[in-house]
């Protein structure tokens, strides 16, 4: 009667060493879970920073073609012999400026200048030497105005200046300053000494003001400084120097 109980208590053992064996692998199996997941978690870290990488691009492909848009934006404002505002940057520094104006009351002065004798310069020498006129007309105008001031050129042999907080009288004292410092330019073409000169209109700019009109105005005032000045000595002895 003994030996069933013999063989129970074998069973039981075995059964103890088999729940033992269970209990023993269930931590491996629980281990190895994240191992499966490790891959997923990486291809998404290595998605995560091509995605990055594809943001930066993005990013400085955009910086890029933003700071050519704004070259392109600054060469159609700008007049490619002399390197300041064409008609088109002028007529945009002026509308801007006049809407400052509107705002705070602020006044300024327009002036037109128009070179003379520019035409006989080309017809004589070329328009290598017209270009070079122009040229040194440019930097002599930009030396006579303070930071805050604009010179353009609206095209061929006219000039525009942009000049902030100027009476009337200050306006066309300064016109005739600029005037001044063109009839005293003197050029050698092909071994003979020539001059241009220049007439300037001045127009006032308000808080009333508008671009057009004050562009028109200053114009029709340089045309007629221009007639007056055909009748002044020094202009005559120029005319037929060149």
């Amino acid at each position: 009667m003994k030996k069933p109980r013999r063989a129970t208590a074998a069973k039981a053992k075995k059964g103890r060493k088999a729940s033992g064996r269970r209990t023993k692998t269930a931590p491996k199996r629980a281990a190895a879970a994240p191992r499966r997941r490790a891959p997923a978690v990486r291809a998404a870290k290595e998605t995560s920073k091509d995605s990055k990488a594809t943001i930066r691009g993005l990013r400085t492909k955009l910086t890029q073609a933003l700071r050519r848009v704004a070259e392109l934006e600054a060469a159609a404002d700008t007049d490619f012999l002399l390197d300041i505002p064409n008609r088109r940057g002028f007529e945009r520094e002026l509308q801007r400026a006049i809407a400052y104006m509107k705002r705070y009351r602020a006044s300024g002065a327009l002036i037109v200048l128009d070179v003379d004798r520019l035409k006989p310069i080309n017809d004589s020498f070329g328009h290598g030497a017209g270009d070079e006129v122009l040229k040194v007309i440019a930097a002599t105008l930009t030396r006579q105005i303070r930071a805050s001031d604009v010179v353009g050129r609206l095209g061929g042999d006219e000039f525009a200046l942009l000049l902030w907080n100027l009476s009337e009288t200050d306006a066309k004292a300064k016109a005739v300053i600029f005037e001044q410092a063109i009839d005293d330019l003197s050029f050698v073409f092909r071994g003979q000494q020539v001059s241009a000169g220049a007439s300037a209109g001045v127009a006032l700019l308000g808080a009333q003001s508008d671009a057009v009109r004050a562009l028109e105005e200053a114009d029709a005032a340089m045309y007629v400084r221009k007639a007056h000045r055909r009748h002044e000595p020094r202009n005559q002895a120029c005319q037929q120097l060149t």
